[in-house]
């Protein structure tokens, strides 16, 4: 009987003490055979380390001396499972909870095809459990933009069977060790958003496909972190993310036009914050 390859799965916490012990108590209910957890604290002020170690003791704890990021945080997260033999890892926000059984088909998707180098579950609203937040990502070189396919639908089985994805949202992306190999881990320059989009493009570029297995379910508290689904910080940052990806990776003849719609994309989406806002 093969034995299960071992996955290392990355979590990166910072001031999130309550969400990551919710995510980590998910965890502990997974049925895969043969994985380890380990958390980044960057420079957390809220207990978290205190916490983590106290609840969870077999979980790895690298407490960072300041706040690397997203993509800082993960890449030690990264080289430690580099390190120890991971064969897979898995990029997990830690504002996620997720069903007992999505590693398993996860690491299934994998191994059973010889190209798929990342692959990604569906992703469902936390405070709406039937309603979907992420079916893979979608990217769009003329306007500049990245969206999540599905976004906000009811989940009916409209998204059923695996298919391959522009890019896997960095909330989940299960990743073999040979692509991160190839790659190299994320980019540290993206010091908000796109890092994802970026790691899933130069996978393509090698060869590799990135899929959606919907069989995988993960439930996402949105955007905790940066005030919330829609804000201006947040919109701010995905902005200066957009344009720099799209920098890196469009055509020349793309960038006469992707630069001024991705700004009328953005001033759309900063008008209706500011009207939602206005009707709280």
């Amino acid at each position: 009987m093969l034995t299960d390859p071992l996955v290392s799965i990355v979590i990166v916490n910072w001031n999130g003490r309550d969400v990551t012990i919710e995510c980590l108590q998910s965890l502990s209910k997974v049925k895969y055979s043969n994985f380890r957890i380990i958390v980044i604290d960057n420079a957390s002020t809220d207990g978290s380390p205190e916490a983590i170690r106290s609840t969870f003791p077999l979980v790895t704890l690298l407490t960072m001396k300041e706040n690397l990021l997203f993509a800082g945080g993960t890449n030690a997260g990264l080289r430690l499972a580099l390190s120890e033999g991971a064969a897979m890892m898995l990029l997990l926000n830690n504002d996620t909870t997720v069903d007992p059984e999505f590693l398993g088909h996860l690491v299934h998707r994998l191994q059973s095809d010889g190209r798929a180098g990342m692959a990604a579950p569906l992703i469902y609203y936390h405070s709406a459990p039937d309603r979907i937040w992420s079916a893979g990502g979608a990217l769009s070189f003329w306007t500049g933009t990245m969206k999540h396919l599905g976004i906000r639908e009811l989940e009916r089985g409209q998204h059923a069977g695996v298919r391959e994805v522009d890019f896997a949202s960095g909330c989940c992306i299960l990743v073999k060790r040979t692509v991160v190999e190839h790659i190299g881990l994320l980019d540290e320059s993206f010091r908000m958003y796109a890092e994802d989009a970026d790691w899933c493009m130069k996978a393509r570029l090698h060869g590799y496909s990135v899929l959606l297995d919907p069989a995988a379910k993960i439930w996402h508290k949105v955007s905790v972190s940066a005030g919330g689904h829609l804000s201006l910080f947040k919109l701010r940052r995905k902005f200066i993310a957009n344009l720099r990806f799209f920098a890196r990776y469009a055509a020349w003849y793309q960038w006469l036009v992707f630069p001024w719609l991705n700004i009328l994309v953005n001033a759309a989406a900063a008008a209706r914050y500011l009207v939602q806002s206005r009707r709280v």
